[in-house]
């Protein structure tokens, strides 16, 4: 009797193992949530500019040129919010936040990204060097942090004409992936608005 009621139990399993596939096994990771960066530029005040602008695809440092959303943890540990990306490659999205900052200020007419401004003064290249949720306890509230370097070039000569290094910092609300990127939202706005302010101090360039 023992016999037979093992056999039929491993039939039962053999029945159920052949109409399971692998990943019903392993299970299928759930999509991550992606989040759209928005950091809501305006128009800056100061007279409009004659030359024309071209923004490379920012460089961005290791572990920020990705899709995924980072947080720096103490004591130096760059990690990711699980379950959570944002669209695109981060330095493509920051490519093209940067062109609607100047396109916002309405100052410049001339200004595309460097694949379509062939005929370009002055070249915008940009370091990605923060950009992040920060944690100064495990279960704190993070503070977004971002920082970009940036440097006005001339077109033709690729001198460089200025330098320029925004940094800011903005407290999250809570302790939720919605609240750091509001925050890391907010920064990048702000750090924006410092570079268009900047780069549209520089003089037309010598002909």
């Amino acid at each position: 009797m023992m016999r037979v009621s093992r056999r039929l139990l491993l039939a039962g399993a053999g029945l159920v193992l052949a109409g399971c596939t692998a990943s019903d096994l392993l299970g299928t990771p759930a999509q991550p949530k992606l989040y759209v960066l928005r950091p809501r530029p305006a128009a800056a005040p100061g007279p409009n500019v004659s030359w024309a602008l071209s923004i490379l695809t920012p460089d961005a440092a290791a572990g920020l040129d990705s899709d995924r959303i980072a947080i720096f943890r103490p004591p130096a540990t760059l990690d990711y919010y699980a379950d959570a990306a944002w669209p695109d490659q981060l330095p493509v999205l920051l490519q093209s936040a940067v062109l609607q900052a100047f396109e916002a200020s309405g100052r410049i007419a001339k200004v595309a990204p460097d694949s379509d401004a062939p005929h370009a003064d002055y070249v915008l290249a940009t370091d990605l060097r923060d950009f992040e949720a920060r944690y100064d306890q495990p279960d704190g509230i993070p503070t977004a942090v971002v920082r970009i370097q940036a440097r006005l070039l001339n077109a033709v000569t690729r001198d460089v004409v200025d330098n320029f290094d925004a940094s800011e910092e903005v407290p999250a609300a809570q302790n939720s992936v919605d609240a750091a990127v509001e925050a890391l939202d907010t920064a990048l706005g702000r750090a924006l608005a410092q570079i268009v302010a900047w780069a549209l101090r520089a003089p037309p360039p010598a002909k």
